[in-house]
């Protein structure tokens, strides 16, 4: 039986990760220090003999006993209001805890794939961001702590690939949403279903004629398994290139949720705020055969279900 370790676990896009690899029967351990991950998006895997579970913080040393296959490195806080609140553990998180990840790969011999993001794009000056693009990133800003963590994230990644042929892997993962988004992550999806559910103003910044491009977490998790398994060691987009403005979305939340009292709420642009978000998802579809396949309409219908299970209506 394969061995996983699992970083991040405990979080959103880590706990979907283990239900997965479990389901493809590997031996799975989840690590998380619970700084932003919620233990109960994996209690139902404690029972499990497939299943291990270490609470520690990735930026201390690592040591897990036994042969390990491969690492996902998903341990990060991945929303502004979570790196606006502790950008020193986001900046620590992208840095040491990928430097001891990838000396543990180096240890064990394992494969890493490292979880980066769309955010290395910045404010984007090319539409749709390949993966050749460098990005346009403000490194002072305060969204800086997360660009920046996460290219050092890819370029640490790379030095090791390279320097001491660690096999390594890399994800860009652009918006994804799904069940177990936390409700109050400060997210555009968890936001506006939280407050359409209580009756409340959906919070578009700006004029919302800015652009996101969201992917069902089934649809990520996918790509992500098959990335981990190919033979590709640059970067790859996973996303969903179906691109729609955030006042489409808010529009369409109102019209799924149907709470009379909610409504659209404008707000000032906060800054360095992307104004288009949209993955080219070519080399994804070359070479993994992968692109998105549940519609929009249907992932959200699906992540309503979950919200209206952890929100109150109002």
């Amino acid at each position: 039986m394969k061995r996983v370790l699992i970083t991040g676990a405990a979080g959103f896009l880590g706990s979907h990760l283990s239900d997965r690899f479990i389901k493809e029967g590997y031996q799975v351990v989840g690590m998380d220090n619970l700084l932003t991950g919620n233990i109960q998006n994996i209690e139902h895997l404690f029972p499990l003999k497939e299943f291990e579970y270490y609470h520690h913080d990735i930026t201390k040393f690592i040591h897990v006993p036994g042969k390990l296959d491969y690492i996902l490195h998903f341990a990060s806080p991945a929303s502004p209001i979570d790196y606006l609140k502790m950008p020193i553990q986001t900046l620590k998180v992208g840095a040491l805890g990928t430097h001891n990840l990838l000396g543990l790969a180096r240890e064990k011999k394992a494969r890493i794939l490292v979880a980066s993001t769309s955010e290395v794009y910045g404010d984007p000056l090319e539409h749709p961001q390949s993966e050749e693009y460098w990005g346009n990133v403000n490194p002072i800003g305060p969204r800086g702590v997360y660009d920046e963590a996460k290219r050092f994230l890819e370029a640490i990644t790379m030095a090791y690939h390279t320097f001491h042929q660690v096999d390594t892997r890399i994800i860009r993962i652009f918006n994804t949403y799904g069940p177990r988004m936390r409700v109050e992550d400060g997210r555009v999806l968890p936001a506006f279903f939280s407050q359409a559910i209580r009756g409340e103003g959906l919070t578009v910044f700006g004029d919302g004629s800015q652009t996101r491009s969201f992917c069902y977490v089934d649809d990520l998790v996918e790509g992500i398994y098959r990335l981990l398994l190919s033979d590709y060691n640059q970067p790859v987009n996973i996303g969903n290139p179906d691109e729609c403005t955030i006042l489409q979305f808010a529009q369409e939340i109102l019209d799924l949720v149907g709470n009379p009292k909610a409504f659209i709420d404008y707000r000032p642009l906060p800054v360095d705020d992307p104004k288009v978000r949209q993955p080219d998802i070519t080399k994804a579809r070359n070479l993994l055969g992968w692109e998105p396949k549940v519609p929009r309409a249907e992932g959200l219908q699906r992540t309503f279900d979950y919200f209206k299970t952890v929100v109150k209506p109002g």
